[in-house]
């Protein structure tokens, strides 16, 4: 069973990747053609969101060989790099688009409106099929990129509503206007998540609050005189790794030592860690780490 969920999402994945990256090179021959900004700044974020799901589709095929002598945590922090190359290519896309548009602001030029209009209709109903496609899947991959399309949606509906009032006012400088307004936009949310993937990166910790909870967790143990060199650092956003130094009260025999462990085995269960090293030192005991 599953399996088959698997295959089912790989399968919508892909279709919408392939879907996707067709109407983004459809995109850039009509912005082109129609001389729209607006319609550029849509098919460079309609580029990320081709990254994006192309990504999330070759990695989650990925997911599946596991870890290896070579990848012993398996290839989860890939998505990570995945991540990166998205936002740079949206960053470097995002500045072209304004090295376009805002000089249109001092002259601008009235777009083809038809064409203008034609495109919009087609990415409203291509962005929306390929949404529809995903909002079936319940893993986490399809939730995020199907609010990835909808934003797409959303960017094409207001393309339309300005081709629209562009049929009955002669107000050229909205095209300008409304790719500015989209790839701010864009560049807004696009550095926000470059920061928090580039600290993943650092191996920051994933969350200061989590960290915090965590050493609660081990410290307040009746068995556990003190919490050292605690790690907390992440994969690819979502699933994370623990490490930790525990001294103990007092000396504890092999019986006492294995409940012990079963006891912190219990009580992390709830924080859904991926991988977990506890260490216990006895109260002399020198640590081998004290440099780190």
């Amino acid at each position: 069973m599953h399996n088959h969920d698997h295959s089912s999402s790989s399968k919508r994945i892909g279709w919408a990747f392939f879907l996707n990256l067709g109407f983004t090179v459809i995109e850039f021959i009509g912005g082109w053609l129609t001389n729209s900004t607006a319609i550029m700044a849509d098919a460079v974020h309609d580029l990320g969101d081709s990254i994006s799901i192309g990504l999330a589709w070759i990695l989650g095929r990925l997911s599946n060989k596991g870890s290896n002598v070579e990848f012993t945590y398996g290839y989860r922090r890939l998505s990570l790099f995945g991540a990166l190359i998205n936002g740079l290519v949206l960053i470097i896309g995002s500045f072209w688009v304004l090295t376009k548009a805002i000089p249109k602001l001092l002259q601008p030029e009235m777009p083809v409106i038809e064409g203008m209009l034609g495109l919009a209709v087609f990415g409203v109903l291509v962005n929306g099929i390929a949404a529809y496609q995903l909002s079936q899947g319940k893993t986490l991959n399809e939730k995020v990129l199907n609010w990835h399309l909808l934003e797409d949606v959303l960017g094409w509906v207001a393309v339309l509503i300005v081709s629209i009032v562009l049929f009955f006012v002669d107000w050229p400088i909205l095209d300008p206007a409304l790719s500015i307004v989209f790839t701010l936009y864009i560049l807004f949310n696009v550095g926000k998540n470059l920061w928090s993937t580039t600290r993943l990166f650092l191996q920051a910790a994933p969350d200061k609050a989590l960290s915090e909870s965590l050493h609660r967790c081990l410290s307040t143990l009746d068995e556990v005189r003190s919490v050292h060199h605690l790690h907390l650092w992440s994969l690819d956003g979502e699933h994370h790794v623990l490490t930790a130094h525990l001294v103990l009260q007092r000396a504890l025999s092999v019986e006492q030592q294995i409940d012990l462990k079963m006891t912190i085995a219990d009580r992390l269960s709830e924080f859904d860690l991926a991988h977990t090293t506890i260490e216990l030192e006895f109260g002399e005991e020198t640590c081998r780490d004290a440099k780190v």
